[in-house]
């Protein structure tokens, strides 16, 4: 019986070896197979997927080791408000440039749905006190809504063709400073010309009865045209002087991104023209011969939101990154930011972007004063510039699509301090961002809501 036993004991340490050994395989298997599920929330993707990727078990257990990674890279001490793992090995140029410390609204808010079974509102403005005028990408419409009674106008007629294939259609939409007296509104729209598409921007005057955009006209089209339905940016903003800032994409395919770098494209940019489409007389390369008169930065991938900073007045803007790497940048005229020579994402096939170089100054560019890693997939944003939650005043607030939130960003002296992420749980894309007069948030999503978030009425109950 003793020899029997010690068998049997000898075969079962054997088999219990044996399996652990083929468990550590199984894991590493598992384990790579998990980071290229996590890795494919791409612009593409998340843009245009109307599906949340399912969370696998084995992403769900990495969530706590990203907690410890986001307190190294930030070395603040502090919790970091990202909590899933990174997708590259990139580390950032100072501390503060990625995994800021997670903050928390202290203020009670009131989350309402405002209106629901819009497509998707890529672009809002309120012309006027809480009235929105917005657009719907797909269908190419402008419509009014009124955020006190969540009515819906109908469509207003005389709006541009578009391109409405994958990311393109109508896009953004603003009023003239003096809308009062010449209600012009711009529209940024992905136009079919020979060769391809274009980010185009036109205006027209919104008649009195509001039903119709009259004279509708184009002023500008960001060439040269490509055969491609991604990558439009096109969000645009005016400054105090009357001018327009316009924000382009690269068009995202290679090699047509890689003329982001190149002066004779209006492609990945920002472009500083008048109301009329002309470039500003004071643009960095207007005396150069060889260069495009409106470009104002360059090096940029898909820009979707842009917005001045309250206090300092430097113009703010979000880009896209690739697998990870979505910026956050101060623009200043001339200024190279990189796109595609360098990059903190990676390419959504795994590979590196020119050999994974990420350091942006050591190569002549300039660095983000922030970017995600994984990415936020952000579209359209907003300064909180009001008193209404004293707390939020000079914050930034930035629509994410996958995953879904907002993202409240804390600023001081141009360093990110503090990042918290609204509206988790309520499965959204969020498009777009806007500050009404009264201190409310507005949100827009894919799936057809608008959303306002404010402070919560003291005589509640």
């Amino acid at each position: 019986m003793g020899k029997v036993s010690w068998s049997r004991l000898t075969f079962l340490l054997m088999l219990i070896f044996v399996l652990a050994l083929a468990a550590c395989g199984n894991g590493g298997t598992s384990e790579e197979e998990s980071t290229e599920e996590s890795d494919t929330a791409t612009e593409e993707t998340t843009e245009e997927s109307t599906e949340e990727p399912e969370e696998t078990t084995e992403e769900s257990e990495e969530s706590e080791e990203a907690t410890e990674e986001s307190d190294e890279s930030t070395d603040t001490g502090s919790e970091s408000a990202e909590t899933e793992p990174k997708v590259t090995e990139f580390e950032p140029a100072f501390p503060e440039q990625t995994r800021a410390p997670e903050v928390e609204t202290e203020t009670e808010l009131d989350v309402e749905v405002v209106t629901e079974g819009l497509g998707v509102t890529w672009g809002m403005v309120e012309f006027d006190t809480n009235r929105l005028l917005v657009t719907q990408r797909d269908s190419a419409e402008l419509l009014i809504v009124n955020l006190e009674d969540g009515s819906v106008s109908e469509p207003i007629q005389g709006t541009p063709e578009v391109n409405n294939e994958d990311q393109g259609g109508l896009l953004d939409v603003a009023t003239a400073p003096d809308f009062d007296e010449s209600r012009l509104v711009f529209l940024t729209f992905s136009q079919d010309i020979e060769g391809g598409t274009v980010t185009a921007v036109g205006k027209g005057m919104l008649s009195e009865d509001e039903t119709a955009l009259e004279n509708f006209e184009v002023i500008f089209q960001a060439t040269p045209a490509y055969e491609g339905t991604l990558h439009y940016g096109g969000r645009i903003i005016f400054d105090d002087e009357g001018n327009l800032f316009l924000t382009t994409g690269e068009r995202s395919d290679d090699p047509i991104r890689e003329r982001a770098q190149d002066l004779d494209a209006y492609l990945g940019k920002v472009i500083h023209i008048t109301p009329d489409g002309e470039p500003v007389d004071t643009n960095p390369f207007i005396e150069d011969e060889d260069a495009l008169d409106g470009i104002y930065s360059y090096g940029h991938r898909n820009i979707q939101g842009v917005d001045f900073h309250p206090e300092t007045g430097d113009l703010w803007i979000v880009e896209f990154g690739p697998q990870a790497g979505d910026e956050l940048n101060i623009i200043e005229p001339g200024n190279n930011y990189g796109w595609p020579i360098v990059s903190y994402g990676i390419e959504y096939t795994g590979e590196l972007i020119n050999e994974g170089i990420s350091e942006h100054e050591a190569q002549g560019f300039v660095e983000p004063r922030y970017y995600w890693d994984p990415t936020s997939a952000p579209s359209g944003m907003s300064f909180y510039d009001n008193d209404a939650i004293p707390e939020w005043e000079n914050n930034l607030f930035i629509g994410g699509l996958a995953p879904n939130y907002i993202v409240r960003v804390v600023i001081e002296d141009d360093v990110i301090v503090g990042e918290e992420r609204l509206l988790t749980e309520e499965g959204e894309r969020f498009r777009d961002i806007l500050v009404t007069e009264d201190g409310a948030l507005i949100a827009s999503t894919d799936g057809g809501l608008i959303y306002r978030v404010s402070a919560a009425s003291e005589d509640a109950e």
